[in-house]
């Protein structure tokens, strides 16, 4: 059961996804190639999709990249979602090619006239635009010092280009109030979603590296989901894009939004632990990864590896299979119950071969 309730949002279809109305949170990331080079950005994505991924986002930064939309399109499944920039053209041109989705960050797109083409445009197509607005693009918000005050910028810049749209009676809206600051963000966010119901595509802008940014990201999304506020997420790292699905999923199982499928939970060891708990670990993190996708499995399942008998068995019994450990072995449960034991070099083989028994 989920321990607060999520704040219900307009209903937007991006692709096939639904998103908002009472949906899942959706997982979203974004290519770091060329996607000038349609071949290249496909391979991408498709390692995405194999991730879980659910909607993607790819750069358009001139007309050129534009052109490869519906290449990139006819060769991947999930939604492809346009990132424009300074040039209303290569929007409409993206349209043209069968974008799922614009992002246009207002600050920089062009006068509300050229929104406006863009605008009638989408409509025509059914595609939804996602008004991204970013403190780092927000000239208004550095006018102010304190915190509140810049989120507040922020939500009133969102809030006047959502009129924008409205005027046109577009309401196929999703919006994004990021920063790098975490405070700022979350106020942002709060702000809106107190005004408008549209969904919300969460994401804490330029939060660094896999190590430094997921614990930034973590923090940050968090308090949002704690708060009911989302409806897509992106965990913006400087690494794989990869990286960024694996992130997302294991914040939302640990919120309980999602369950991807297969929740270790595993002790931080000490001097009791006897056994490389660490390396098994990580080794069934790795095998189990490409099964971590809801679709690939029948139900869920919650594996404990514990490193001894002290908090071992009773983490173990509350899962649907685990391990305790000993000296030169391990204690094996399954549903609470003890079926046997196993030697340290049979854990990592012996917990697969559970997990896939269990979804037969």
């Amino acid at each position: 059961m989920k321990f607060y309730k999520r704040i219900e949002t307009r209903k937007i279809n991006i692709g096939g996804v639904i998103i908002g109305g009472g949906s899942s949170i959706a997982v979203q990331s974004m290519t770091n190639t060329n996607s000038r080079d349609w071949k290249a950005t496909v391979r991408q994505i498709r390692q995405l999709e194999e991730a879980g991924c659910e909607i993607v986002r790819i750069s358009l930064p001139d007309i050129e990249s534009a052109y490869s939309v519906s290449r990139i399109k006819k060769n991947v499944k999930i939604p492809l979602v346009a990132d424009i920039h300074f040039d209303y053209t290569i929007a409409l041109e993206a349209i043209k090619q069968g974008v799922d989705k614009l992002r246009i960050n207002p600050g920089n797109i062009g006068s509300k006239d050229r929104i406006g083409v863009l605008v009638k445009e989408a409509k025509k197509a059914r595609i939804p635009i996602r008004i991204g607005v970013n403190a780092g693009s927000l000239k208004k918000i550095h006018n102010f010092s304190d915190n509140s005050s810049r989120a507040k910028a922020l939500s009133d810049a969102a809030i006047e280009h959502v009129k924008i749209l409205e005027k046109y009676n577009f309401q196929d809206i999703v919006v994004s109030l990021k920063a790098s600051n975490i405070d700022i963000t979350v106020k942002a966010y709060k702000l809106f979603a107190s005004k408008r119901n549209y969904p919300l595509h969460l994401g804490i802008t330029e939060a660094g590296s896999i190590f430094s940014g997921t614990i930034k990201s973590a923090a940050g999304l968090g308090i949002m989901m704690y708060e009911g506020i989302g409806d897509t997420v992106r965990v913006s790292l400087t690494a794989n894009p990869v990286e960024e699905v694996k992130a997302a999923y294991s914040l939302l199982q640990s919120m309980e939004l999602r369950n991807s499928g297969i929740e270790i939970i595993s002790c931080p060891t000490c001097s009791r632990c006897e056994i490389d708990l660490i390396k098994i670990v990580s080794e069934i993190e790795k095998k189990t990864f490409a099964m971590k996708n809801l679709k690939r499995l029948s139900k869920p399942v919650k594996v404990a590896l514990m490193g001894c008998i002290v908090n071992g068995p009773g983490e173990a019994k509350d899962a649907d299979l685990g391990i305790a450990g000993g000296k030169n072995m391990g204690i094996l449960f399954k549903n609470g119950e003890i079926i046997g034991k196993v030697s340290p070099d049979k854990w990592v083989a012996k917990i697969i071969s559970m997990v896939k028994d269990y979804n037969s």
